[in-house]
């Protein structure tokens, strides 16, 4: 009988914390993870190949301060002058080869407070940093 009435009592205590945890809006883990990663950042990826491809180097590019890869100061102010949008950079100039090697860019994060998600497959790695510049140059 005892062991029913501590388990009913912690059972209790149990389900109060999460009602005013309810109440409040917010989980531990939530307040967590927001509290970890605020600011401006972006999980980057680059796949070399088709999609079934296993070729996949990627890094967490923070912005205040730049860090994450050898050109985060440079794609941190690429991306501010967009306020983040990726497809809104600038085309750079120049000539790539039209050689079929295709390369999916992908970004996942957030920007002053703004998810990001974002996915573009190139024609080849010249193509890609054409378009995106240092943001994916995850390869210094």
């Amino acid at each position: 009988m005892k062991n029913r009435t501590a388990s009913k009592a912690a059972r209790s205590a149990l389900l109060a914390a999460t009602a005013a945890l309810l109440v409040t809006g917010t989980t531990p883990a939530e307040a967590t993870a927001r509290d970890a990663r605020a600011g401006n950042w972006l999980y980057l990826t680059v796949t070399k190949g088709d999609a079934r491809s296993s070729d996949t180097r990627g890094t967490l590019l923070l912005c205040d301060p730049p860090q994450g890869h050898g050109h985060a100061a440079e794609a941190c102010a690429d991306l501010a002058a967009v306020d983040g949008d990726i497809t809104a950079l600038a085309p750079k100039d120049g000539y790539c080869p039209m050689v079929y090697a295709p390369v999916t860019a992908h970004a996942r994060g957030e920007w002053n407070g703004r998810p990001v998600d974002y996915a573009e497959t190139f024609s080849n790695g010249c193509v890609m940093a054409g378009r995106t510049g240092p943001v994916f140059a995850l390869d210094s």
